[in-house]
Order: C-alpha cells, then structure tokens, then sequence
C-alpha cells in the first residue's frame, strides 16, 4: 500500500470543507485543509451567513428605535443615532470570534491548515506553497463566489458597484441603492441598508422576486417588502451600469424588450447569484470534467468518478446553502470511514433572514400539484397568539400534505421567527409525519410553533383559531 502524507485533504475551509475536516480527524483519519483566506470558514462566516446576520440583527434594533415602533410598547426614546462604524465593528467582532472558535476546533482535533491555495498534481496528489502533499482522500470543498454581470464591473473598494462583500462594509447609508437581483442575498442586504435609511430600489429580471419559493409566499413576501418602502422591478432586464464621480447611472429596460429607462444611484449591488469555485483547481490533470452548470458530479456518497476524489457544498449540484454543506461535509467523512454518511436532500430547510423571516422546506404548491393531488392548510400569524402579544403578526404558515397519504410534502412560512419555526417542519418530514402527526402534537402556549400545529389541523379540515 502506498504512504501518504495525509487520510484525508481537504480542499477549502467553509461549512462543508471544516466540518468534514473536523469529523474525518474525529474518526482517527490524519487529516489536512488547504486554505488560502487568512481565516477559516469560507464566505459563509468570513463575508456570507454570519456578518449579514449580524448586520441585518443590528439595523433592526436601530429601526425599531428610530421609527418609533416601541412607542406601542410604551418604551419611549429621545433622539436616536446611527454610528455605523460601532456597527461594522461589532459585525467583525462576531466574525473574528467564529473563525477564530474553527481555528481553535482545528487545534482541538490536530487538523493541519494548509495556509495555501491547492492545485491537483495528480489524484493523490497537490501542490501547496510549493510543496507537494499527498493524500489516500482528497475532498474537494472550494466553495462558491458572486456571479458577475457581463458589462457591469464590481469595485468594492469605491463602494458604488459593489457585490455582497462590499455591500456589508459601506463606509455611509447609500442614499438611493440600487439592488440588481431579487434573491435572497439581494433582499437581505437590501433589507439592511433599508432600514438605516437608504431609498432601495430592487430590479429582478424574473416575474417574481425569491426564485424557487412557493408561489404564494412570493408574493406575499412582495407585498410586505413594498410596504416597508422597498421599490421592487420585477420582468425588468438591467443593461449597463455606468459611473460618474460618486453617482451610478442604472439603464434597464422590460425583459420582454421595450422602452429604456435609467435610475440614478448612489449605489448598486449585484447579487445575480453564485458559482462554483472550481477554477485553478487543475481539474484537467486527474480527469475530472465540469457539468454544464460548472458543478462536479458526484454519487450519494459524495464520491466522484476518480477514486479517491470527493466533493461537497456549493461545487456539487444543489442548493448553495452553508447547512446542506455541512450535513454533506459529515456525511462524506463517514463514508470515507467506511460509516454510512447519508444526506436526504428532500429535506433541506431555507430561509431569508429579513423582516418578517421568510422559509420553507421540501416541495412548494406548484412542485406538489405537479406529482398529484394535495392537501394544503394554511394558517395566519394575525390569529396566532404569541405573535399578537407581541404585535408581529404578519405572514402564515402554509403546509401541503399528498392528499392520499397525508404525508407533509413541504412547509412554507413567512413570520418573525420563521427561520427557527422551519426547524420543526424539517424534523417531522425527515422522520415521514403527516400532517395528522403534527396536529396531535402538543404545542406549548403560547409560542409561534402552535401556527404550524394549526396549519396541520387546516390541512385536516379543523383549524381552532380561524
């Protein structure tokens, strides 16, 4: 048998490539991560999940403030102010604190980081600083980056065409930001700056914003952002973006085709959506070809057609979601093991983490109905009693159930804790439940979760509360 350096190299340092990392050591295997960032972690917690949250958490608080919604709560404020650099400070205490806890993790279970970026030699084989390391396994775990517009160039460092990364660092409150995208990294950060004062215009190409979604929940969710004062150009195509001084200029134009238009900004943020990283990998030198979404292949275990090589998170087909990396970053470990590492990828949770939170798991409306008859319920926050002690009473809980089995066949939220709600929902599908499953579940009272209970009942014919 030959020596190799490592059991297993990992190649990327995000949700899936650190959490593999960290179970593959935790299953005896001498394990390694190249990564070539200066943290670990990836996008997700270097410039994604974690600092957006932290924004999106912190400009709520001023909102709440300044507006005045805490007036009905009888919590009254004199003059209140923005001091955004406190806030991009906390918002980088929060991502030092958790790139800082993976390095430690690395330490804790005698991972070696590899500070480099990693080339393939050969199947066993890669290039790092120089050296050549070698591995029994190698994952590949590279990751995802911002998909650019063809003839709009992003410069974070003036900060007027910016993507995601420069769009949680604005050195002030855009006036008036332009937000080119309707998805969810769009809408969050859109959501953001909105509430720190910017005018916000979304421009979205497709008919709806939140591609994917449940019909319904689409277009609700419009309705509810334009009454925040979101400005939303959906069917809309952008055609260029120019600058001058420190002013953008938006031409657009009907994505059907039609009369040109053009909106001053101070500001624009391009967030079309994400591609894997795959190049500079040296794909070509172990065989391994690229799909036509630029994704590498793999089974249910995770493993591509070279022996050896696997791959996990954003580089493989799916959704690129930081949660569905790791379960597959534990997966592929287990199965390198010589475990059974499986992921159900019918069950992946998703969520918009705006105001009111947005989420959903397994099939919407449209998917179902298209496999064969279903049952649907529907429940509304306004009748929710904990949402209505605390005013927070926008959204609903809609569950679809196969209309013959009752099996749960996707759950769609929009409501202030929807991303925590959606935990529940996720759980009684990955164990099968149907929706009379969830029905005779006691729910505690008064919590959010009783609207899922009572959606279930709707599906039943035999809401309480409604």
């Amino acid at each position: 048998m030959a020596d190799y350096d490592y059991d297993v190299l990992v190649i990327g340092s995000g949700p899936g490539g650190y959490v593999a990392a960290i179970r593959a050591a935790q299953l005896g295997l001498k394990t390694a991560c190249a990564e070539s960032r200066e943290t670990l972690g990836g996008t997700c917690l270097n410039v994604g999940c974690i600092p957006s949250k932290a924004l999106l958490n912190a400009s709520e608080l001023f909102h709440e403030a300044k507006s005045g919604a805490l007036a009905k709560h009888g919590v009254k404020l004199g003059n209140v102010e923005l001091d955004l650099p406190t806030m991009l400070a906390d918002k980088d205490k929060a991502v030092t604190g958790l790139t800082g806890g993976i390095e430690y993790l690395f330490k804790k279970n005698k991972i070696d980081w590899l500070k480099a970026h990693a080339t393939f030699k050969d199947a066993h084989t890669v290039e790092v600083a120089g050296k050549s390391v070698t591995a029994k396994n190698i994952i590949i775990a590279t990751g995802s980056s911002v998909t650019p517009l063809p003839g709009v160039a992003v410069d974070n460092d003036k900060g007027i065409v910016v993507d995601s990364t420069g769009a949680l660092s604005f050195k002030k409150v855009p006036g008036h930001l332009v937000v080119i995208g309707g998805g969810v990294i769009g809408l969050e950060l859109g959501s953001v700056w909105q509430r720190l004062g910017a005018k916000v215009t979304v421009v979205e190409f497709l008919d709806q914003i939140l591609p994917g979604m449940d019909g319904e929940v689409r277009k609700e969710a419009a309705k509810l952002f334009a009454k925040q004062g979101f400005e939303i150009k959906t069917s809309t195509k952008v055609t260029g973006v120019s600058v001058k001084g420190k002013k953008a200029t938006v031409t657009v134009e009907p994505a059907a085709g039609g009369a040109v238009e053009t909106i001053e900004a101070d500001a624009v943020l391009v967030a079309i959506g994400r591609r894997p990283n795959t190049e500079g990998l040296g794909l070509d030198k172990i065989g391994l070809e690229l799909n036509k979404r630029g994704q590498i292949e793999t089974d249910h275990e995770f493993a591509t057609k070279v022996p050896g090589i696997w791959a996990v998170g954003d580089v493989i087909p799916g959704p690129m979601l930081a949660h569905k990396s790791e379960d597959e970053g534990i997966a592929v470990a287990e199965n390198i093991a010589g475990l059974t590492g499986l992921v159900n990828h019918d069950v992946i949770p998703s969520v918009v983490y705006t105001h009111p939170e947005i989420a959903g798991v397994g099939l919407t409306e449209e998917q179902a109905k298209e496999r064969g008859e279903v049952k649907i319920g529907k429940f509304p926050m306004l009748a929710n009693s904990r949402a209505k002690a605390i005013a927070e009473t926008e959204g609903f809980v809609k569950i679809i159930a196969d209309a013959a089995s009752d099996k749960v066949l996707g759950v769609w939220i929009i409501a202030a804790p929807a991303g925590t709600m959606i935990a529940q929902a996720a759980q009684a599908m990955e164990f099968g439940a149907t929706s009379e499953d969830i029905a005779y579940t006691c729910h505690a009272h008064p919590t959010h979760n009783e609207a899922v209970k009572e959606a279930a009942m709707a599906v039943q014919g035999k809401p309480i509360h409604i």
